[in-house]
């Protein structure tokens, strides 16, 4: 499968969970988990939909294995990172120091990807730009 589609099919799992939970709290009225449903739907949804966009558009930029290392670092930060965020704001007390690990890693893995991302988007645009 290709690095694009990837991002796109893991961005439409994404916002289903995001939507789902948006759902539920509406249902339920209980919106303690926003936070969750923001994070979910602008890191997963948005996020990882505009990588995949920007690797259809440039598909000379998801050559070689930094493109991979994106798509690992950024998964991964948000696999993280919203379990974290769910547990830390709506699980019970005794897990919550179990959470402050994850609120650390998953965010800086994010940072990292968004960061790998930002040069890559430099190399392979603008004038100097790497051919396909």
């Amino acid at each position: 499968m290709s690095l694009s589609n990837l991002f796109l099919r893991l961005a439409v799992v994404f916002v289903l969970i995001g939507v789902g939970l948006g759902y539920y709290m509406g249902a339920t009225q209980n919106f303690a988990g926003s936070p969750v449903h923001a994070h979910i739907n602008l890191l997963g949804w948005v996020s990882m939909f505009l990588y995949g966009l920007f690797y259809r558009a440039v598909p000379g930029a998801a050559a070689g294995r930094l493109p991979w290392i994106h798509l690992g670092v950024a998964v991964a930060g948000f696999l993280v990172f919203m379990p974290a965020l769910a547990v830390e704001l709506l699980g019970p007390r005794s897990l919550r120091g179990m959470a402050e690990v994850g609120l650390i890693v998953g965010p800086t893995l994010v940072v990292i990807g968004m960061i790998l991302f930002a040069g890559i988007v430099f190399r392979h645009t603008g004038d100097r730009a790497v051919p396909a």
